[in-house]
């Protein structure tokens, strides 16, 4: 591995606003934006990750203060149509109660306080509580008491449900459950619509949405999704087409951005081995290790078979465990991608050379022509004002706290919660938002699709390749949060500017913690 010690404050190689000025096609200012956040240190107590006390502080300070995501409207379609939205030991009820119009409110009982629904329903036209069955309607007022003559101290005007205060953006519905905050959703994201002009989010539709649980803090699992710092250990599968280390990143007010381009090699491969193209290369069966030049091939005895430059095989499992032969250790992240659980039709998916393009043509501009012809489809002639990096390049967002639109025409979107009371574990969501067709109907949003802490993310094959990439992400994770516990050091430290997100993430989370 080639590390890139420049003296300075970026890594080597070309930086991403080199690569936007060899763009073929015309370049959005706000790409070119450079707001990068003050120099570090950032330390984070350990504790953070693991106290029930610090968990109990995030739940008063941050979940019952701060606008966030709830659901998106495609959820509740129809008039009576309610979600159910959990975050820590909070529940809250989403409602539509009208063609355009959307209510939130705490969802328990006034009576004895149970749970009004547990779960997501349709077309209902009033919330009775099982247990006794006191009912509301969908405006809040309440519409029954059983036995009403024995609660004379109960006046019916003060019984509505109480509201939660709601907003939307993108077609996302947000609530804050601070009935004394005075700002408004639109300030407190500033200007991120500025992000998503060329597709907005409500002009998409949700085609996927699995969520799994993780052994680990929520703030583990996600800082893991916000930087490209991890990718050079992580993802090998990727090194050859991702300028890991020469990401951009930049935060504007509330929220955080980073741009990872996308067919350009990683500067860690400078000055490394340039290794031949394998011509029998199979995406998930047969794949060379960027960085150590062995190849990695699934065996028909069901180890991973690893040869090295000389021709020696070792073999191990798809774990990464030695099993036998002269090579000791393989990398774990890759014995899984060949070894582990596959996708459907996996094995007849073929690893091309992404560089395999005419002498003397841009790639990323020959690479950028198949997405943008994708696209013409849904923007016509508009696809030609777009530029290849918004067709290529891995761009994403984080708002506080803990909503992860991905920008341009990439359809991912992320969120990340605590699972229950628990600050061990949490909750992973991954949502696909593809272009709504034309004409006025939408199609029908995806349903939520649980994987559970044991479960394989390959068993959510509607995410693609994706899912194959999570499971190199989700091994670290029960690790790093079984490490933090054990940890000497009482902090950990993020990097000054490749860890820019989680720093800027930890900013504004003192702030809440902070506040009075």
């Amino acid at each position: 591995m080639t590390e890139t010690i420049t003296g300075t404050n970026r890594s080597a190689g070309i930086t991403y606003l080199e690569l936007l000025d060899q763009d073929s096609h015309p370049v959005r200012p706000i790409m070119r934006a450079d707001s990068p956040m003050e120099p570090g240190p950032t330390k984070v107590p350990v504790e953070r990750y693991f106290s029930k006390e610090f968990h109990d502080l995030e739940v008063e300070k941050v979940w019952k203060r701060v606008w966030q995501m709830a659901c998106h409207e495609d959820d509740i379609p129809d008039v009576g149509d309610h979600h159910v939205y959990d975050i820590a030991n909070l529940s809250f009820l989403i409602v539509r109660t009208a063609e355009d119009e959307f209510k939130a409110y705490w969802n328990a009982c006034l009576h004895r306080g149970r749970q009004l629904k547990e779960k997501s329903g349709k077309k209902a036209y009033a919330f009775r509580c099982p247990f006794h069955g006191w009912a509301w309607n969908l405006d809040g007022s309440i519409m029954q008491i059983p036995c009403q003559w024995d609660f004379p101290s109960v006046d019916p005007k003060e019984y509505a449900l109480p509201e939660v205060q709601l907003d939307r953006w993108g077609g996302f519905i947000f609530i804050n459950p601070d009935e004394n905050n005075t700002q408004s959703l639109n300030d407190y994201l500033g200007n991120l619509s500025d992000q998503f002009t060329l597709l907005p989010y409500e002009k998409r539709y949700k085609v996927a949405h699995v969520a799994k649980v993780y052994r680990c803090n929520w703030k583990v699992a996600q800082e893991a999704f916000s930087e490209a710092y991890h990718v050079i250990a992580t993802h090998p599968t990727i090194l050859e087409t991702i300028g890991d280390a020469n990401t951009k990143y930049d935060v504007f007010g509330n929220y955080s951005r980073a741009m990872s381009p996308n067919f350009t090699p990683s500067p860690h491969l400078a000055n490394m081995p340039k290794y031949d193209h394998l011509p029998d290369a199979m995406l998930y069966k047969k794949f060379r290790h960027p960085l150590s030049g062995h190849v990695y091939e699934r065996g028909e005895d069901g180890y991973v078979h690893v040869t090295n430059g000389k021709g020696t095989v070792s073999k191990f499992t798809a774990g990464g465990d030695w099993v036998e032969g002269d090579i000791r250790n393989a990398d774990p992240n890759l014995c899984d991608w060949i070894g582990g659980m596959q996708l459907p039709d996996a094995d007849s998916v073929p690893s091309p050379d992404p560089y395999d393009v005419p002498e003397g043509t841009n790639v990323r501009a020959a690479m950028a022509e198949g997405p943008r012809n994708a696209l013409r489809d849904v923007m016509g002639d508009k696809v030609e004002e777009i530029s290849d990096a918004e067709l290529l390049d891995s761009i994403y967002f984080t708002v506080f706290p803990n909503f992860h639109p991905w920008g341009s025409f990439n359809q991912i979107v992320y969120r990340f919660r605590p699972y229950g009371d628990d600050p061990d574990m949490c909750i992973h969501e991954c949502m696909y938002f593809a272009p709504a067709p034309k004409g006025d109907k939408r199609p029908p949003a995806a349903p939520i699709h649980w994987l559970g802490v044991d479960d394989d993310w390959c068993e959510a094959p509607e995410l693609g390749m994706l899912a194959k990439v999570f499971n190199q992400d989700v091994v670290n994770m029960p690790y790093v949060q079984k490490g933090l516990k054990t940890m000497k050091q009482p902090y950990v430290i993020f990097a000054d500017y490749g860890e820019t997100k989680p720093r800027h993430f930890h900013k504004l989370l003192n702030e809440w913690i902070e506040k009075a």
